[in-house]
């Protein structure tokens, strides 16, 4: 089992892009009078059938040729339920695919969060193709990272760019921080 939910939230995505995903959604919410966090993973890939998606739950289910089982939503599922939360996965085919996890989020069994910022660093630095929109909220506070956005603003500069990776390293280190009002979760 994978020791903080950013390295799920890291599998998940990489699922995404092997399946063709332009554009991917990850949104972090706090809420901590509803003693709740909800991690919401959403895509415009390539979606799966009916007969898939009865089995992607399943740890002994895999569609890689390089191993024969796929761990990473059975694990996600599992961390969610064992805190009281739940677990939904939907998808259609040529439509993308979304994951929501619910953790209540005092469960002793609950894993940290983790370094969303390496998470979301990692990706940027490896899939510059890729659209991600990340948005975390705790209680009512919220900021959201656009890569379409930022792409506007650094016009031709790789958004790879150690300057720009940089920069939006900071960016999203000191607006966690702001958000979360100093709490480490």
């Amino acid at each position: 089992m994978m020791t903080e939910l950013s390295l799920n939230i890291l599998d998940i995505v990489e699922n995404s892009i092997r399946a063709n995903a332009t554009l991917i959604e990850i949104q972090i919410s706090i809420d901590t009078l509803q003693d709740q966090l909800t991690i919401v993973i959403k895509d415009n890939g390539n979606g799966m059938s009916e007969a898939m998606l009865q089995q992607v739950e399943d740890p002994f289910y895999t569609t890689r040729t390089t191993r024969t089982v796929g761990l990473g939503i059975p694990f996600f599922k599992q961390a969610a339920l064992m805190t009281g939360g739940s677990f939904h996965i939907t998808s259609q085919k040529d439509n993308g695919t979304l994951v929501n996890a619910t953790f209540r989020l005092s469960h002793i069994d609950r894993m940290p969060i983790g370094n969303m910022t390496s998470t979301i660093y990692t990706l940027l630095t490896l899939h510059t193709e890729i659209n991600f929109v990340y948005t975390y909220s705790f209680n009512k506070a919220l900021f959201t990272l656009d890569t379409r956005q930022i792409r506007l603003l650094i016009g031709d500069v790789p958004i790879n760019s150690p300057e720009v990776l940089n920069f939006l390293s900071e960016y999203l280190n000191d607006n966690i921080s702001s958000v979360n009002e100093g709490i480490d979760l």
